[in-house]
């Protein structure tokens, strides 16, 4: 058996924080993640990974203040090298092909002094090295296979063809869940943004029918009258 899978950690730096503060993630080659993030702060997330495996990133916007559905990304290598860098982008997909190693991977909303924003993202690895192994484990304990119509290594394969396509279709179905959840966010706050300046218009719209009814009647009056 391979070393065992390591955690993603959750790191939340900001401009004036002087120590970070980390959350841990249960083990999981897939994960999938929401958080807040708020005006005016950065949040950085870790994954150690293997040589030869990839890593791919799915992130996006879904909710978020006045100041608009974006935010910088960028991934790094341990090595302080810049792979990655979205800047002002509300989703994006990255996919790497990694070395050995930690990787760092952050959400930036520092430009922003009044918006937070909602940020989806998953995080998606593949050739980590454990699966396979695990895989041949069961290769020395089977014998007479050679009598078979059909090798239990073709109906490994099978399952395997089956299990990534499941697994596909589950990213797909939440990458649609939470393209969803922002596009209702959109919608229910232009609701009530359309609410909001329709009855500014119509308060507007009463003021100014008052002022012409009074100004109308003014110029009508006998003024003849009121001198006497």
């Amino acid at each position: 058996m391979g070393p065992p899978r390591l955690p993603l950690l959750l790191c939340c730096l900001a401009p004036l924080l002087v120590s970070p503060v980390a959350a841990e993630f249960s083990p999981s080659l897939d994960s999938d993640f929401t958080f807040t993030l708020p005006a005016g702060r950065k949040e950085c997330f870790y994954q150690p990974m293997r040589k030869e495996a990839s890593l791919e990133l799915e992130y996006q916007v879904g909710r978020a203040g006045p100041a608009g559905l974006d935010v910088d990304f960028y991934l790094l290598y341990q090595k302080g090298e810049t792979l990655v860098f979205d800047e002002r982008k509300s989703d994006g997909v990255h996919t790497v092909e990694t070395e050995e190693g930690d990787y760092m991977f952050c959400f930036d909303n520092t430009f922003s002094t009044i918006s937070e924003k909602v940020i989806f993202f998953e995080l998606i690895l593949d050739n980590m090295g454990e699966e396979g192994q695990d895989q041949e484990d069961w290769k020395k304990y089977v014998t007479g296979t050679d009598l078979l119509d059909m090798k239990l290594e073709d109906i490994l394969e099978s399952i395997n063809s089956v299990k990534a396509r499941l697994s596909k279709s589950v990213q797909i179905q939440t990458l649609l869940r939470a393209f969803e959840a922002r596009d209702r966010n959109i919608q229910e706050s232009n609701f009530d943004r359309v609410n909001f300046w329709s009855m500014v218009n119509l308060g507007v719209m009463v003021v100014v029918s008052a002022v012409q009814v009074y100004m109308l009647k003014s110029l009508f009056e006998d003024k003849r009258k009121s001198r006497t």
